[in-house]
């Protein structure tokens, strides 16, 4: 698989855990936070992947 898919994809999932996290922050704020640092993770994993 090239490398650019996988960044992309963690990118893709990075923005998904942090709309879901801006989403739920009113109502459930410890499930926003586990997202919040799924969103850190998978941003992380990303740059880490780049390198």
């Amino acid at each position: 698989m090239p490398k650019e898919l996988v960044v992309i994809g963690l990118l893709a999932l990075a923005g998904f855990l942090g709309g879901g996290a801006y989403s739920t922050w009113k109502t459930v704020r410890g499930l926003s936070v586990a997202l919040i640092v799924l969103t850190a993770v998978a941003l992380g994993g990303a740059a880490l992947w780049v390198l």
